[in-house]
């Protein structure tokens, strides 16, 4: 499946328009719902092997953030080999009491994984758990960014930041 391809039918399936709440407290008239896309077993392994083309030449680990990067960090570790470990927004109360689940090794160094990315409120809030646990974090992976400001929140945190696909990309092949 061409880039081109794989956007148009993102598009198709989860782009909706109406008036959306986002994480960050901002509305929007529409929304990328990507339990759609997630769900999806053709569409999640093609944006799997997009993702796996951005991925750094070293990494012990993928880091999926709870719930949305759970789905595209098993697909990912499927397409790849790499380990994947699961990111909870916090560490569970009970059991293993674990923030990370999966038998992450002591000092891995983790990329995190992201299906939609705005202000990257949780991702960053993420990325400083993950670092207090012990595990190095350079890079964060999503599959949209919509362009509003997460990118340099991540950047301020020494993190490199790539998509799959910005919000204006997508725009752009879709109307081809």
């Amino acid at each position: 499946m061409t880039k081109t391809e794989l956007a148009k039918q993102i598009r198709a399936v989860s782009y909706l328009t109406g008036e959306f709440k986002l994480r960050s407290g901002n509305i929007s008239n529409f929304y990328w719902d990507k339990y759609r896309f997630e769900s999806h077993p053709m569409l999640l392994a093609a944006i799997a092997e997009e993702m796996a083309k951005l991925l750094p030449p070293k990494c012990s680990g993928l880091a999926g953030l709870e719930l949305g990067g759970i789905p595209l960090a098993t697909a990912l570790s499927l397409q790849t080999g790499i380990p994947c470990f699961y990111v909870r927004k916090e560490a569970k109360t009970y059991g293993t009491c674990n923030l990370i689940e999966g038998g992450v090794k002591e000092g891995s160094t983790l990329v995190v994984i992201e299906d939609v990315i705005t202000t990257a409120g949780q991702v960053c809030t993420s990325i400083e758990q993950i670092r207090a646990e012990g595990y190095a974090v350079e890079h964060v992976i999503a599959v949209i960014d919509r362009q509003a400001g997460g990118g340099a929140k991540i950047d301020a945190l020494g993190c490199s930041f790539t998509s799959v696909f910005t919000l204006a990309e997508l725009e752009h092949l879709v109307e081809r």
